[in-house]
């Protein structure tokens, strides 16, 4: 029992360890939404629609489409607003300018 608890104890920390060295652990599942509030995450960010839409790389109108629910974002974009709703900062982290 004491064994068994060991190894699976053991196997958990060289998961984490490889998922931390940026390795996807086995079976890890990535939930991305059906459906985003695109006015509530950009709000978030503290930008106005031009700056936000050009952080995000889409048109001021596709942006506006999207706050007024007219259409939803697809594929990529989704995906990023929904990391952007988890971290509103994140695109200035990972591609804010250097210095």
């Amino acid at each position: 029992m004491a064994r068994d608890i060991f190894e699976r104890t053991l196997s958990a920390l060289q998961e984490a360890d490889a998922h931390a060295g940026g390795e996807t652990p086995p079976g890890m599942i990535v939930h991305v939404p059906d459906a985003v509030d695109v006015a509530a995450i950009r709000k978030r960010t503290g930008k106005a629609q031009p700056a936000f839409a050009a952080s995000i790389g889409v048109p001021v109108a596709t942006l506006r489409q999207w706050e007024h629910q007219r259409r939803q974002p697809q594929g990529p974009a989704r995906v990023l607003l929904a990391l952007l709703d988890k971290n509103p900062r994140l695109v200035e982290d990972i591609l804010g300018q250097p210095g």
